[in-house]
């Protein structure tokens, strides 16, 4: 914005000791978007290592980068008996990319992933591999590189052989939501919202959004750089942008959301009304404010999975009447990043725009509420506050836990951690309901949830109990169990961690 002479006035034209400023810290803040694929490279072991983490994370920095240049040469050499002309410049449809100064196969945060998560398995398989005393100096991280640089040749080949046949289907779809116009939008945004209970939506926009499937850099990013131009320009944003149409995956997080919460308070038994109102107000927020839902999606998405369907489809209608009204832009996350990247920024030529966006946008509160009302009620779903067994679950303290189970191991010294705040509390809390330490395998977070593989699923408490204990319930899929904390899960896990190291 401060870059953008129509918003900031003649201080911010090109050759201002503003605008030079103002780019230079323009400049870093792209760095996140312009290294995508690297930075999920490196962060992926940071959650999937079973052990030494840090380093985990450095062996698959330099595994990737050695595919990367297996690739690059593969395709140098090789790349038309693969269908690749690599004298090409790179974006477009080349289907190249420049990744850490490589010039090599653009397979975007996909490959990045695939990659990184091919090192952790080589690491968490072979990192304490026991080797003869005078190979000991190859102990370690050096024999996971080893390995790795090894089984990236084959790999390596795969991929020059596979992803250009993965990347035409991947062109295909887009050409055909593209082509589709309003109905392509609902139908991407419908497909977004069903694949979330399975954590396979990112596959399915970040190829759009982040990576250059639908334009140079990705629709974010794009967007962003072309955004004093559409700031400038006084036509449709449909016409201006029609790119940016898919990015209309948020509509519902800000609307649809809140006419959710609305329905739960309005479906609660009279009782309980006041503690359902303290639950969703700060899940709908998070959602309005953010755009992370999992909070209050998951809360009835596992009581009544047939409202979740409800809510992809209205989010599907809402995402097409808006595209209808030519609302277009940035509008996957919450309120702050388009406020950010589309009202601040555009409101001089574009307010009315928005203005029949906020008409919309109520009216769709609305419709959620109506139809969810009338379907919890009809089908007596029993979403939050709708049971009026409140000791369905029994809590335990720490102190009864480690009595019952014998799990203290502090000597007899006092439990340094019973006066802890509250995410102590519930990391504790959520511990006792999954089993115990001793039913603990290993355990991550993402944003919201604590993701526990446990030994005996058997063990772990009810539903119930989580929501009691300050939760928003758990997903679970065999020994894995994800405890839906909401956004203090960084805390929680944190917490969470110290306790188990406490037990061992």
């Amino acid at each position: 914005m401060f870059t953008t002479e129509v918003i900031m006035g003649p201080i911010a034209s090109e050759g201002t000791i503003w605008f030079g400023i103002w780019d230079m810290i323009l400049s870093g803040a792209w760095v996140v978007f312009n290294q995508l694929p690297l930075l999920f490279a490196i962060a992926l072991p940071i959650g999937l290592a079973r052990k030494q983490n840090a380093r985990a994370s450095m062996e698959a920095f330099v595994i990737y980068l050695v595919f990367l240049n297996y690739v690059s040469t593969i395709l140098k050499h090789w790349g038309g008996t693969f269908g690749v002309d690599f004298s090409q410049e790179v974006g477009g449809a080349s289907g190249l990319a420049m990744i850490a100064n490589i010039k090599t196969l653009d397979m975007g945060m996909m490959g990045a992933l695939a990659i990184s998560g091919i090192a952790i398995w080589i690491h968490n398989r072979y990192f304490d591999k026991r080797l003869p005393e005078a190979l000991g100096v190859f102990k370690g991280s050096a024999f996971v590189l080893g390995v790795g640089f090894i089984l990236m040749i084959p790999v390596a080949f795969l991929a020059v052989l596979i992803w250009p046949k993965i990347q035409s289907g991947m062109n295909v779809f887009r050409d055909v939501i593209l082509n589709s116009g309003t109905f392509g939008v609902g139908i991407f945004v419908l497909l977004e919202r069903l694949l979330i209970p399975f954590g396979l939506h990112h596959l399915l926009y970040a190829p759009m959004f982040y990576d250059s499937l639908v334009v140079p850099g990705g629709i974010y990013a794009y967007w962003a750089q072309k955004l004093p131009e559409i700031a400038a320009a006084t036509g449709s944003l449909k016409e201006i942008a029609p790119y940016a149409q898919l990015t209309a995956t948020g509509w519902s997080k800000i609307f649809g959301c809140v006419g959710v919460a609305l329905a739960f308070y309005k479906t609660a038994l009279p009782e309980n009304k006041k503690k359902i109102a303290g639950l969703m107000i700060p899940v709908a927020l998070t959602a309005v404010l953010s755009g992370v839902t999992e909070p209050i999606e998951f809360t009835f998405l596992f009581i009544a999975p047939q409202l979740f369907v409800v809510h992809a489809v209205l989010a599907a209608i809402l995402s097409m009447v808006m595209n209808l009204f030519g609302v277009v832009g940035i509008y996957s996350g919450g309120v702050i990043e388009m406020a950010s990247l589309n009202w601040i920024p555009l409101a001089a030529n574009h307010w009315k725009t928005y203005l029949v966006m906020l008409v919309i946008g109520l009216v769709a509160i609305a419709v959620w509420y109506f139809v969810f009302t009338f379907l919890i009620e009809k089908f007596d779903f029993k979403t939050p506050g709708r049971t009026s067994d409140k000791d369905s679950a029994k809590l335990y303290s720490k102190k009864e836990y480690r009595e019952r189970n014998n799990t203290s191991k502090d000597g007899g010294k006092a439990d340094k951690k019973d006066t802890g705040d509250k995410f102590e509390t519930v990391a504790d809390e959520i511990l006792i309901g999954l089993g115990g330490p001793d039913n603990i395998k290993d355990f991550t977070n993402c944003v919201t949830r604590l993701r526990v593989n446990v030994v005996d699923p058997s063990k772990v408490e009810s539903d119930e109990y989580f929501k009691e204990i300050g939760t928003y319930g758990t997903a679970k899929n065999g020994n894995s169990v994800h405890v839906i904390v909401g956004m203090d899960i960084q805390y929680v896990a944190d917490a969470f961690g110290e306790i188990l190291e406490e037990n061992e």
